[in-house]
C-alpha cells in the first residue's frame, strides 16, 4: 500500500467533517508540503476524533504548539 493510500485510509474518521477536511488537505496539499508539515499531519491523524475536532473548531486547547500552523490551514479550508 502506498503512503498516500494509507494516509487516505487514516483520514476516514467517525466524524464526517473531519473526513472532508483531512482528505481535502491530503489530496490538495500533502504532496507539496514540507517534511515537517507532513509529520505534523501524521501526528494529527493519531489524535482521537473529539480532541482533533475540538482543536479545529477552537473548543479544545491545542495540545502541541507545532499543530497550530497546520490547524489554521485546515480551518481556512486551504
Amino acid at each position: 500500500m502506498s503512503e498516500i493510500s494509507y494516509l487516505k485510509w487514516r483520514c476516514r474518521r467517525g466524524v464526517k467533517e473531519l473526513d472532508v477536511i483531512l482528505t481535502r488537505y491530503l489530496e490538495q496539499e500533502f504532496v507539496g508540503a514540507e517534511d515537517e508539515e507532513k509529520l505534523v499531519f501524521k501526528q494529527l491523524l493519531d489524535l482521537e476524533d473529539p480532541l482533533l475536532f475540538g482543536m479545529l473548531i477552537g473548543s479544545e486547547p491545542i495540545t502541541n504548539d507545532e499543530f497550530s500552523p497546520l490547524l489554521e490551514k485546515l480551518r481556512s479550508g486551504l
